[in-house]
């Protein structure tokens, strides 16, 4: 996964001049914040030096991992051809870039961000978008966020683990009365991430919302600890990018984790991947979460025909219908 070409040019264009030894000093001093869920009642990202790094190091991954949720939820409901979206959080403008490719009638989008600095990285970077209407709002997601209006789309992507439990509670609940379609909640792929996404499933499950990505059902989650649910989105890294994260290899794996809820039914209830599967000829081994709410390790073999045909094309996080 690479970035859409206009935000690429885009993203170059902001990082032109600047000092790759000072990218490195911010990306490091941001990935510490992150990786230790730091919540002193600062923004992560408090200064253009900050922002600048995080679009550099962090804005491919993030894209990575909410153009494929994204896109696994569109697959789940593919009659959903939203024409308006908000986005709570919106960091650098992520999910106007992913939204828009996933779902290019996309006309107009709502972007609440607290952070000046972010903001205005993200306000530039958007300028080179297609997209007709685009409406930045200094906003704080876990204050009053003012009048806004129901909207097809609704996005929070890694926003919740800045949060206390109180306020994604309120978040969440808030999010979802301005959901006409679909809600889609992103988060880092990791045990504490996958928590939190559990804790907003069962919140919108209470409220009434229908469940289309990634489970397969509605019933409690059949992933018990110490193993987790989770996906990975393998991002082409640039030049810069490599430079200021230290990093060698030309990719990187982003893991995430995500739920997408509805107001409408998912036509369809196919078993997930929720793991990479293990092939060698003639079967193919697939960990699966099932419709029946039940989690599985299924050996599928060539005797099986067509379903054996569907199991040996899949990856991790596709669907399989069984």
């Amino acid at each position: 996964m690479e970035l859409p070409p206009r935000l690429r040019q885009a993203v170059d264009s902001a990082l032109e001049g600047v000092a790759l030894s000072d990218l490195t000093a911010a990306a490091r001093a941001l990935s510490l914040r992150y990786r230790n869920e730091v919540r002193d009642g600062r923004l992560h990202i408090a200064d253009e030096r900050l922002a600048l790094a995080y679009i550099a190091t962090r804005m491919p991954a993030t894209y990575a991992a909410v153009h494929a949720s994204l896109a696994a939820a569109a697959a789940r409901q593919p009659d959903f051809a939203p024409r308006t979206a908000l986005d709570a959080g919106a960091g650098p403008g992520t999910v106007l870039w992913a939204a828009s490719a996933v779902w290019p009638e996309l006309a107009s989008i709502t972007l609440l961000e607290a952070s000046p600095a972010i903001r205005a990285v993200g306000e530039k970077l958007s300028a080179a978008s297609s997209l007709a209407h685009i409406d930045w709002r200094h906003v704080d997601v876990t204050r009053n966020a003012g009048r806004l209006a129901p909207n097809d789309l609704v996005t929070l992507a890694y926003v919740l683990d800045e949060l206390s439990a109180d306020q994604r509670d309120k978040l969440v609940d808030r999010l979802w009365s301005l959901t006409s379609g679909m809600l889609m909640i992103v988060e880092p792929g990791t045990t504490a991430g996958w928590r939190r996404i559990l804790d907003a499933r069962r919140q919108l499950i209470a409220a009434g919302a229908n469940i289309l990505a990634p489970c397969p059902h509605q019933l409690a989650c059949p992933i018990a600890q110490p193993d987790w649910c989770h996906f990975s989105a393998r991002v082409a890294r640039s030049r810069v990018h490599r430079v200021a994260k230290e990093a060698d290899v030309p990719w990187e794996d982003e893991k995430f984790i995500y739920i997408a809820a509805s107001r409408t039914p998912a036509a369809s209830h196919p078993a997930r991947v929720l793991a990479p599967p293990d092939t060698a000829s003639g079967r193919v081994r697939l960990k699966l979460c099932r419709p029946d709410g039940v989690a599985e390790t299924r050996l599928v073999t060539r005797r099986e025909g067509d379903v054996f045909k569907q199991a040996r094309r899949r990856d991790w996080g596709d669907v399989l219908e069984i």
